[in-house]
This record gives structure tokens, C-alpha cells and sequence, in this order.
């Protein structure tokens, strides 16, 4: 019985040291995960997500009629070099140049079923129908009035159309403005003064 004590002894001791080394081990790996994990989640709490901060803020639009400091001839002049740039034609016989009120002829700004719905939910306030958009157009109607010597008011009113078609006939129905059409001539022409819109805080 002795003479097993020491081999006993002996075995018991190398499977205390075997699962100490293991337990050990196990620790030491435990605690590695542990950090990473640790600086991980660090590394989480100081990422920040930008929503936009630095994008064009939202500027709201110029005011219809517009007041612009400027010579009565000089704006009208003015409208006209913008529909001459834009090839818009005159409506001589609807405009009256000495009074301040220049209309255009009819612009096409959209051909065919596939962009005209686009288009024309940009430029008018387009009814939910089963009808089958195939051209947008406006006429724009421009009034200069003077104030004083050197302000006028400008307005401008587009008149909005869209041409529909049922396989059997087509026709051209008035659409309500959206405005964007004023507000891109407004813009150009109030640039054309030499105003920075920017400033203002304006939307396009």
C-alpha cells in the first residue's frame, strides 16, 4: 500500500498542473477576447454618422411678384434677351411692350409618354387619371410694373398644359401651376441683375 502512495502522489499531481496549464490558457485567451471585444466597442461609441450636414440647405423660393432695383427698360429688355436665350418667341399680339406685359408663345418643354409624366408633375399639379400624358408646354406671362423711378415689380404666371391621348383622339387639358417654371425665370432674371440668390436663402 506504501509502495502506491507515491505513484498515486505523482499522477493526481500531473493532472492538477495539465488542467491548471489549461485553465490557464483559457484565461489568458478569455482576457484577449475580452479586450478586443473592450476596444471594439469603444471604437463603436466613437464613430459618428453624418446625416447631410454639409449639403445645400433648403432655400425657400423668391417672392412672385419680385421687387428689383433696376430701369423699367432695362428689366423689359432683359425678359427678352431671356426668351431670345431660351428660344421662346414673343406673343407680339398678346404682349404690350410700353405697359410692361410680355407673354410667350406656347413652350414645349417635355415629348413622349415616358418623360412628360416626370415632366410634368415638375411644373404643374398633375390629377391621379388613367390618361396618357404625351406633351407639356406653358406660356409665360410676364408683368413689369413700376414702383418708382428705380424699383419695379416683376411677376411672372405660367400658364400650364398637357396633352393626353385615349388611342382615339388627343387633347390639351390646363394643368395648376406648380410654379417651378416662375421661379426658374424669376431666378434667371434676378441673377441677370447681378444679385446673389445664395444670400437671400433661396430654394431653387
Amino acid at each position: 500500500m506504501k509502495n502506491l502512495f507515491p505513484p498515486l502522489f505523482a499522477i493526481l499531481a500531473l493532472f492538477s498542473f495539465s488542467a491548471l496549464a489549461q485553465e490557464k490558457g483559457i484565461d489568458t485567451q478569455t482576457k484577449t477576447i475580452r479586450d478586443v471585444r473592450t476596444t471594439d466597442k469603444g471604437n463603436d461609441v466613437s464613430r459618428s454618422i453624418s446625416f447631410g450636414e454639409g449639403k445645400t440647405k433648403v432655400r425657400s423660393r423668391l417672392e412672385n411678384p419680385y421687387t428689383i432695383i433696376s430701369r423699367r427698360d432695362v428689366l423689359i429688355n432683359m425678359v427678352l434677351a431671356i426668351f431670345k436665350e431660351n428660344k421662346m418667341i414673343l406673343d407680339e399680339s398678346a404682349s404690350r411692350l410700353k405697359d410692361g406685359l410680355l407673354v410667350s408663345e406656347p413652350v414645349v418643354f417635355s415629348k413622349g409618354a415616358i418623360i412628360t409624366q416626370t415632366e410634368l408633375n415638375r411644373y404643374a399639379m398633375v390629377p391621379q387619371t388613367d390618361q396618357i400624358w404625351t406633351r407639356g408646354r406653358y406660356t409665360l406671362t410676364v408683368d413689369v410694373q413700376s414702383v418708382d423711378g428705380i424699383k419695379n415689380n416683376v411677376s411672372v404666371t405660367a400658364k400650364v398644359e398637357g396633352r393626353s391621348e385615349n388611342g382615339l383622339f388627343s387633347e390639351w387639358s390646363n394643368l395648376e401651376s406648380s410654379g417651378s417654371a416662375e421661379e426658374e425665370f424669376l431666378s434667371k432674371l434676378v441673377t441677370m441683375t447681378g444679385k446673389d440668390l445664395d444670400s437671400e436663402g433661396r430654394r431653387p
